[in-house]
């Protein structure tokens, strides 16, 4: 059975540099009958289990470790036995959520992750943190992009662990690459294609977004 992707929305809290922000994070779910991986276990570790029903769970990727994407993450390992992967970049942010529990195993550009036939690759992508990456699925034609890219713009930089220039380059340079027809499907709101955001490189910049 062919791969297919699902997606569930949760609902938690953003904290960093002293801040609390209410924030609904998109989940995402690549797999078939059988087995799957997650895309950033956020806030609702029960919720993930019952969008999962019973699969096999391979693996736990973490597009970065801001709290909102990582938090409910051990608890869904603990229930699946599924490892956590992170980049190493981006420990310093993992170890303000989890002090006493690091990830299983790491991820690193040009690896590829793979689920039920198909592949998910993963693409450094530094700037909204160190350790930022994306996860390119070819056959699905789709990025999971976390907070690198959005519809309209790259991920926020202006908070600890950021930096403005650094997000430019990785878009400009590791997804503006891509098809332009390859689905964006971001780690919040709504999902856009890279050919949507493509022209609008040198608004963001001038904007300083």
């Amino acid at each position: 059975m062919a791969a297919r992707i699902e997606h569930l929305v949760t609902s938690g809290t953003f904290a960093l540099d002293g801040g609390v922000w209410d924030v609904d994070n998109n989940v995402w779910i690549v797999g078939d009958d059988e087995e799957a991986v997650v895309v950033d276990a956020a806030h609702d570790a029960r919720a993930i289990l019952a969008a999962l029903g019973g699969r096999t769970l391979r693996a736990i990727l973490c597009t970065h470790a801001h709290n909102d994407h990582i938090d409910a993450a051990p608890e869904l390992a603990e229930a699946t036995g599924a490892p956590v992967l992170l980049h190493p970049d981006d420990l310093p942010l993992w170890k303000l959520t989890h002090p006493d529990r690091a990830p299983d195993g790491e991820l690193a550009d040009g690896q590829a992750v793979p689920v039920a036939g198909t592949r998910l690759e993963v693409v450094h992508t530094p700037g909204h943190a160190p350790g930022a990456v994306c996860l390119y699925a070819p056959e699905l034609g789709t990025v999971f992009t976390g907070d690198t890219l959005f519809a309209g713009g790259p991920g926020a930089t202006g908070r600890s662990f950021s930096h403005f220039p650094t997000i430019v380059d990785s878009i400009r340079e590791r997804l503006l690459t891509l098809p332009p027809d390859t689905v964006v499907r971001t780690g919040h709101g709504d999902a856009t294609t890279i050919g949507a955001e493509a022209p609008h490189l040198d608004e963001w910049i001038r904007r300083g977004h």
